[in-house]
């Protein structure tokens, strides 16, 4: 299951190949901020802002539960609602104990939503469901430092909670106090008496990035649940731009002893230049322990054109490789809000992240099909000498464009014709054996009757690909 701002949510019964669409539902109504886990039965977890028909917009967390074998909503459930009417309750997030189903979320409080008022604040708040998300917990306070309600760097946010190996509950978030930590090893009824500092944020949490309309660089906490050898370790990763406003880059603090005590930063993206690495996120193989981080990221461009890069550290956080995912950059634009955070899911190493791409003025929602045992990143050099160069022209067309490719050895050849969406069009080669040497292949966007827009050329041989954008103009 995928889910999008504001109330849309995927679904695919074929690990990602194919997605159904469908709109979500809810008696508190549905305000985007979507937050996806499963529970230890492998029921869907959606949790969201609320929009409630009566009461008023963000009032309160929204639980709904959607039970796979009968494929329908079985629970819809809320926590934090407030007497005061003022209060306002965001970005909400979700960890689930897989020893006992205990579900633990946390969140922002604000007691006026953008309110400059010096009295009015923000909290962080934790809440529990011991019986499957039907009841929730009175919200408790476990912040020592409020932040105010403006929403930016001053602001208490993005409280992402953990599970340890002994049933403990980590969170973290980021604040005028930088970035912090706080525990309970009683299932939530007490934490610490004082926040524990992971780092400083010196940039703050709130930045700008060119062609964004908004963009944070708020933590994400995991723990290690594996057999290896890192089991127990804590790890943090957030972005900022401590390095300057041109240069946000991707981050990772970790801990061994339960949060006491954290490395300092370590840099998850290893470009050597001045670029925009933006909206990570991370997660944990917890059959293995690896760790994989999704961001969007500009090192080959020197303008706003983006890709999506896929992080890998084998060894606990200490190194890092970077593989890029995407099959072509995008142009986004700050006149369109692109969300707020991107997210990945790793398990027995089906490795699904998730983002945003938008492409002439159209918002779309991908995916990559990433296996631990094959090899990552759409650019990754085969080991063999069977690569392959490619050209299109021309390239916008109106009518006829002609794929251009060189092989270097002889290869058995598909090539395809997908659009913007990963949609099939054509297939124009399927499975033929080529000579080495220089190919053309003929195609006519009017024979297929293509509508003005982005199309791929997807050229495939046994150990290489190579992915070709072509534009059809009116």
């Amino acid at each position: 299951m995928a889910g999008a701002n504001i109330n849309k949510y995927y679904l695919s019964q074929d690990t990602g190949r194919t997605w159904s669409t469908k709109i979500l539902t809810s008696a508190s109504g549905v305000w985007g901020d979507p937050c996806i886990s499963a529970d230890t039965a492998g029921n869907f977890l959606f949790l969201h802002l609320s929009n409630p028909p009566s009461g008023h917009w963000i009032d309160r967390i929204v639980f709904q539960k959607y039970e796979v074998a009968s494929q329908t909503w079985t629970t819809d459930s809320y926590m934090g609602l407030s007497t005061d009417t003022l209060k306002a309750q965001d970005k909400e997030w979700i960890a689930i104990d897989q020893g006992t189903n205990d579900m633990y979320v946390t969140w922002t409080e604000f007691d006026k939503y953008g309110s400059t008022a010096p009295n009015d604040s923000s909290r962080i708040l934790f809440s529990k469901s011991t019986d499957g998300g039907s009841t929730w917990s009175v919200p408790l306070k476990i912040n020592k430092q409020n932040g105010d309600c403006i929403d930016s760097d001053s602001t208490v946010e993005g409280a992402v909670p953990t599970i340890g190996p002994n049933g403990e509950v980590y969170v973290t978030w980021a604040g005028p106090a930088g970035l912090r930590f706080d525990r309970s090893l009683d299932s939530g009824k007490t934490w610490l008496e004082n926040d524990i500092l992971i780092d400083p944020m010196p940039s703050g949490w709130d930045y700008f990035v060119p062609g964004i309309s908004r963009s944070n660089g708020l933590p994400i906490t995991k723990c290690d649940l594996s057999n290896g050898p890192n089991r127990g370790t804590i790890y943090v990763n957030w972005s900022d731009q401590r390095k300057g406003p041109s240069n946000t880059e991707i981050w990772l603090a970790k801990s061994t002893d339960g949060g006491n005590t954290w490395t300092n930063p370590t840099l998850v993206n290893n470009d050597t230049n001045n670029s925009q690495q933006f909206f990570t996120w991370m997660d944990i193989d917890q059959s293995t322990g690896f760790l994989y981080f999704v961001f969007y990221d500009r090192r080959n461009h020197n303008d706003q054109l983006t890709d999506v890069y896929l992080a890998l550290s084998k060894d606990g956080g200490n190194t890092f490789e970077n593989y890029k995912i995407s099959e072509s950059p995008f142009w986004p634009s700050s006149s369109v809000f692109f969300g707020d955070y991107t997210n990945i899911s790793v398990q027995n190493g089906i490795v699904r992240p998730i983002w945003t791409r938008l492409h002439l003025g159209q918002l779309s929602i991908w995916t990559a099909l990433i296996n631990s045992d094959t090899h990552l990143g759409i650019n990754k050099t085969p080991s063999n000498k069977n690569q392959i160069s490619a050209t299109v022209y021309p390239n916008p067309t109106q009518n006829e464009n002609y794929f251009s490719f060189k092989l270097h050895t002889k290869s058995k050849i598909s090539l395809k014709i997908i659009d913007i969406q990963g949609k099939y069009i054509s297939n124009i080669i399927d499975e033929q054996n080529y000579e080495a040497g220089m190919h053309i292949e003929t195609f006519n966007a009017q024979t297929h009757h293509l509508s003005p827009g982005s199309y791929f050329f997807v050229l495939t041989t046994d150990n290489d690909r190579i992915v070709k954008e072509f534009i059809v103009n009116p």
